[in-house]
């Protein structure tokens, strides 16, 4: 009877501890995927805005993070201003052609580190699987990049953006 007043609260205590962790460990794991999650969303959002960009200038996507990141801290957008009415005959027409940074125009926060684009956040220097090529859809050649975390932290769960078979510059959580 003794044993049963001090093995019974003892037993109270670890089944309720055990009880407690049962419920609080999916909900910190939770808490922490949606953490990283949104840091290598936003980080894939960045390497596509920066292929988007690439593309427009060199009329394809790259392959390379060095090429990328090389164009995203050196590289320009071409702007043309048309001061004018073209449809008027008697205006005169202005084109001022004028260029501007990528990176200050895609990257806007002062923080924002342009060689950091290629790592996987949270990845302990894991760097993201980047691909472009060209894939025929009907009998028009389209070009296509894909971006795919290589350091997940739900394995079931990769993050990936573009698609080296389909026509789509989507993330896959999108």
């Amino acid at each position: 009877m003794k044993i049963l007043r001090i093995v019974l609260p003892v037993l109270i205590i670890l089944f309720t501890v055990l009880l407690i962790k049962g419920i609080k460990d999916p909900i910190d794991y939770q808490k922490e995927k949606d953490f990283r999650y949104k840091h290598v969303i936003q980080r894939l959002k960045d390497i596509r805005e920066a292929q988007l960009a690439y593309k427009a200038e060199n009329g394809k996507f790259t392959a390379s993070f060095d090429t990328l990141i090389s164009f995203v801290q050196n590289g320009t957008f071409t702007l043309i201003k048309q001061i004018g009415n073209v449809d008027d005959t008697s205006a005169v027409i202005i084109r001022d052609t004028s260029f501007v940074s990528i990176k200050d125009s895609l990257f806007k926060a002062p923080d924002f580190v342009v060689d950091s684009l290629k790592y996987v956040p949270f990845g302990d220097g894991a760097i993201f699987d980047m691909k472009a090529g060209e894939i025929e859809k009907g009998r028009v050649k389209v070009k296509v990049f894909e971006v795919i975390d290589t350091k997940p932290f739900d394995k079931n769960q990769v993050l990936s953006v573009g698609s080296m078979s389909e026509a789509t510059n989507a993330g896959n959580w999108e």
